[in-house]
């Protein structure tokens, strides 16, 4: 990302904050949702930044909770979006909100932080903070620990359904496991293989399969700093891939550009690239499942 990303960043920060205040002194919504998050159904109201985090909330909730995901589409990233006064909204008639944290998602956690509403920061979870890699549903142990914590948040909003909760996140652990299982089962391949990547959105995923980082030290401090990489950095990068030392290329579309094109470009005649996305495909419902597809795909690569 470059510098007027970072800008943006902070600006929808700031405007999160601002429409909240004045969405939160029209009192409760039309819809006889409260400010307190319940509505007339009995459901639980959830508010989730992205719909990867908020497709784990459904499923630890079941027909007890309403889940509302902000973010959907995989052609806007979250590090560069910009709230409506309509998302806004949602945060503040939720009683439980989810988001990623780690300066992902700042116009999120500004909006929910203002509310009522029990929040789940899913980086916090795991002592990842801002200046940390923020892709963070990619680790298995943020996945685990971001879980638990909204099941407690559950739990303490709906005490009646305890059980309910407790019955229902038993049995995600369950499905987590099972990815797990597969990837541990995947890194007998992949294990102390040397890739690279346009971005390390994939990291985590990466480091649980044993994989060795081997992106170009000047392109990938450029990436990590958010600045564009030198003219020199990507054609060591370009280099780099057709001396054959990298054995695998993670393309993360949702930030492609003409730098990406030549990184990509120099990398298909010799690299397999595992193309992926920072937002959970709409293929796919459950963060669990699209985590298991790309565990096939670095297989396979």
């Amino acid at each position: 990302m470059q510098i007027s990303s970072i800008i943006r960043r902070a600006v929808a920060g700031v405007a999160a904050a601002s429409m909240l205040v004045a969405v939160a002194a029209c009192g409760t919504s039309k819809d006889n949702k409260t400010a307190g998050g319940e509505g007339g159904s009995g459901t639980i109201e959830v508010v989730a930044s992205i719909n990867q985090w908020g497709s784990v909330a459904k499923d630890l909730g079941g027909s007890h909770v309403d889940v509302t995901n902000i973010m959907t589409k995989t052609n806007v990233e979250a590090h560069d979006y910009e709230p409506t006064s309509q998302d806004v909204a949602k945060f503040g008639t939720a009683k439980v909100a989810v988001v990623n944290g780690a300066d992902y998602d700042p116009w999120a956690s500004k909006a929910a932080s203002a509310t009522k509403a029990t929040l789940v920061t899913a980086a916090e979870t795991a002592g990842i903070k801002e200046g940390d890699n923020p892709h963070v549903w990619f680790s298995a142990k943020v996945r685990n620990n971001t879980a638990d914590a909204i099941t407690a948040a559950y739990q303490k909003a709906d005490p009646s359904h305890k059980d309910d909760y407790a019955k229902l996140n038993k049995e995600w652990h369950a499905k987590e496991d099972q990815l797990e299982s597969k990837i541990k089962d995947a890194s007998a391949k992949t294990k102390d293989v040397p890739y690279a990547a346009t971005e390390s959105v994939a990291w985590y995923l990466a480091d649980d399969l044993g994989m060795k980082d081997a992106t170009p030290t000047g392109y990938a401090q450029a990436s990590a700093n958010e600045s564009e990489p030198t003219p020199s950095d990507i054609k060591a990068f370009q280099d780099t891939l057709k001396g054959g030392s990298i054995k695998m290329l993670v393309f993360n579309t949702q930030e492609a550009n003409s730098t990406t094109d030549q990184i990509t470009g120099a990398a298909r005649a010799n690299v397999p690239i595992v193309e992926l996305t920072e937002q959970m495909p709409k293929e796919y419902t459950n963060l669990l499942d699209w985590m298991s597809a790309l565990v096939d795909q670095f297989a396979k690569a």
